[in-house]
């Protein structure tokens, strides 16, 4: 019986409580919060990521289509190598920057680069003249550095010179930047990876370089012509 009044008694405490209360509406956005897994923090929006609305592709002929499909296949193709390059250059940098002893240094880089030719050689030999330009292009794309600053930097001078001349023989250089704001071709070669960033046939690796893709569009989508190979 004790009990029964007990929880009577809890029961109207509660309520009187409750009724002494003011009621407030609650503000229509913030009362509607959001919980993600994993995260202990509640929040009323979700970050999502910069996505693009593509136009549909458009040709004035069959060979400007064409050559279009066979950069895109190129460019697709390369694509990870330049990616992984880049990789590779920041784990050097970040090891190189806990070594502070000059001779340590070197044997280090001397390690890394025979990993990184030991990686890449044999399949960098089956690249044609036209795939091994678009590479050393992005390879500036996700570096900041032209393949022949990064040979220079890894070897030396001579090295680098040497390895320009010897890629001239096969119309290679590799001193070349990439510039989508103001070279056609290098605008191409960024849709054709916005694209494909898009459909998740490549794997998103941003550019350390400063263009904006929406201006880049905005300016070649009425003049862009396919660029002969």
């Amino acid at each position: 019986m004790k009990f029964n009044y007990l929880l009577i008694f809890l029961f109207l405490t509660s309520y009187s409580i409750c009724a002494q209360i003011e009621e407030q509406e609650l503000d229509s956005v913030s009362e509607k919060m959001i919980i993600i897994s994993g995260d202990s923090l509640v929040q009323n929006s979700i970050a999502l990521e910069e996505a693009y609305v593509f136009g549909k592709l458009k040709f004035s002929s069959y060979d400007d289509k064409l050559r279009y499909y066979i950069l895109r296949r190129k460019t697709e193709k390369v694509y990870p190598y330049a990616k992984l390059a880049a990789e590779r250059l920041v784990e050097l940098n970040d090891s190189l920057a806990d070594i502070k002893n000059t001779r340590k240094r070197k044997k280090y880089t001397k390690k890394v680069q025979k990993y990184i030719e030991e990686e890449f050689s044999e399949e960098l030999k089956k690249l044609t003249r036209t795939e091994g330009q678009i590479l050393v292009k992005l390879i500036y794309r996700q570096t900041g550095n032209t393949a022949f600053d990064l040979v220079k930097d890894l070897r030396n001078g001579w090295r680098a010179f040497w390895y320009n001349t010897t890629a001239k023989l096969f119309k290679i250089s590799i001193k070349e930047e990439f510039h989508p704001d103001v070279i056609e071709e290098d605008y191409l070669i960024e849709d054709i990876l916005q694209r494909a960033f898009s459909n998740g046939k490549l794997e998103r690796q941003a550019t350390v370089l400063d263009y904006d893709y929406d201006k880049l569009y905005n300016k070649w989508k009425k003049t862009t012509k396919i660029p002969k190979n």
